[in-house]
C-alpha cells in the first residue's frame, strides 16, 4: 500500500512539474502593454497578425501615454506606449534606463460637427484662439475670413479634449506652444493640461470623437484615423511655409524628413517642410534595456524582443492601409540598433 501511494505520489509530482513548465512557457509566449490610444488601431491590426504568425499572444490595453508611463515604470506591463518621448523626470523615475523606438507617424486633426460637414481651413492662431476659449462661436469673422465662400452656421463652438494623461495632447499642445506666444504662457505643453473653464474632458482618442460626433457645434483633437472611422470632418492647416496643407500619409511624411539622432527623441511639430502637414510626430513604443528584472525569464525578454523587431520590419506593411506613415528606413535602422541594445544579465538578447 505505502508503495502505490509513493509511486503514486511520484507521477503526480512529475504531472505537476510537467503543467506548471507548460504554464511557464505559455505565460513566457504572452505580452502585456498598455498607454497611447494615439496609434491603438494599428497596434490591434500588427498583434493579431504576429499572434496569428507566431501564436504570441499581446494584450494591450490603449489607457493613455501617460499611464503607458506608469505602467512600465511600476513594471506590471512588458512594454508601454506613448505620442511623447520620456521626460527627464520620468525617466529618472523608472528606475532604470529605458529605451524608446519609433513605430509609426501619425497626424492630430482638428475635428468638428457642423451641419453639411464642410471642409474647414484652419491657421495656427485660429486653433490657438478656439482652445483657448477667445473665438466661442462658429460664425467668427477670424473662421470666416480663414474659409471665404463658405456658409458658417450660428452655434456656439463646445470644446472637448482629452481628460486622461495623453500624447495626443502632448503633441497638440507642443505645436501650439510652437505657434503660439499667449498659449505658450497660459497653457504650455503637456500630456494633461490645465484647460480654459468651461471646456469638456473625455477619456481616449475614441471618447473625444464619440463626444464630437454627438455634439452640433463640438471642436475636439484626435488622430487622423479616429476622424475617418468615425466618418468625421477634420480641417487642413496652414502650415510655417504659409501653404494650406490635408493631413495626408504623404504629407505627414513630409514633416518627417529631419535627421534623426539616436535616441529617435524628435519633435516633428510645425515643420519648416513646405510641403508637410504641421501637427503629427512619431509614435513609440519603451521598454527597459536590462530584461531581467521582476523575475522575468530570459525566453519572455527573447519574446519581447523579436515581437519589436518584427514591428518595426514585416509589421510596417499594416500603418500606410491604417492612415499612418510608415517609418523612413534612417529610422528603422536607428530603432533595429536600439532594440539590439537590449540585455539579458547584461548580455545581448538578439544575436
Amino acid at each position: 500500500m505505502f508503495k502505490l501511494f509513493k509511486s503514486l505520489c511520484i507521477v503526480a509530482l512529475i504531472t505537476f512539474a510537467l503543467f506548471a513548465g507548460t504554464e511557464l512557457r505559455a505565460a513566457d509566449q504572452e505580452l502585456l502593454g498598455a498607454g497611447a490610444t494615439f496609434p491603438q488601431p494599428l497596434y490591434s491590426k500588427m498583434f493579431d497578425a504576429y499572434n496569428q504568425q507566431y501564436k504570441v499572444k499581446i494584450n494591450y490595453q490603449g489607457i493613455g501615454s501617460g499611464g503607458g508611463i506608469n505602467q512600465l515604470t511600476k513594471k506590471t506591463v512588458d512594454f508601454g506606449g506613448t505620442d511623447a518621448f520620456m521626460t527627464e523626470k520620468e525617466l529618472k523615475a523608472a528606475g532604470e534606463e529605458v529605451l524608446h523606438i519609433p513605430t509609426c507617424l501619425g497626424a492630430v486633426v482638428v475635428t468638428y460637427n457642423l451641419p453639411g460637414n464642410p471642409k474647414l481651413n484652419f491657421t495656427s492662431e485660429l486653433i490657438a484662439d478656439i482652445f483657448l476659449g477667445k473665438i466661442t462661436k462658429w460664425t467668427d469673422p477670424k473662421i470666416a475670413a480663414a474659409n471665404p465662400g463658405i456658409k458658417l452656421p450660428d452655434l456656439p463652438i463646445s470644446v472637448v479634449h482629452r481628460a486622461d494623461g495623453s500624447g495626443t495632447t502632448y503633441i497638440f499642445s507642443e505645436y501650439l506652444t510652437k505657434v503660439s506666444p499667449e498659449w505658450k504662457e497660459k497653457i504650455g505643453t503637456g500630456k494633461s493640461l490645465n484647460w480654459p473653464a468651461g471646456q469638456i474632458g473625455q477619456k481616449g482618442n475614441p471618447g473625444v470623437a464619440g463626444y464630437v460626433k454627438q455634439t452640433p457645434g463640438a471642436a475636439g483633437y484626435v488622430e487622423l484615423l479616429y476622424a475617418l472611422q468615425n466618418k468625421m470632418p477634420y480641417g487642413n492647416v496652414k502650415n510655417k511655409a504659409g501653404k494650406i496643407i490635408e493631413p495626408t500619409i504623404k504629407a505627414v511624411s513630409a514633416s518627417a524628413n529631419v535627421s534623426i539622432p539616436d535616441d529617435t527623441n524628435v519633435s516633428l511639430t510645425d515643420s519648416a517642410a513646405a510641403n508637410g502637414y504641421p501637427i503629427c510626430s512619431f509614435t513609440w513604443l519603451i521598454f527597459y534595456k536590462e530584461q531581467n528584472y521582476g523575475g522575468r525569464s530570459l525566453e519572455r525578454a527573447e519574446t519581447l524582443a523579436k515581437m519589436l523587431f518584427w514591428v518595426v520590419n514585416d509589421g510596417q506593411k499594416y500603418v500606410e492601409p491604417l492612415q499612418y506613415a510608415p517609418l523612413s528606413k534612417e529610422a528603422v535602422a536607428k530603432a533595429v540598433k536600439i532594440i539590439r541594445s537590449m540585455t539579458y544579465n547584461g548580455k545581448p538578447i538578439l544575436k
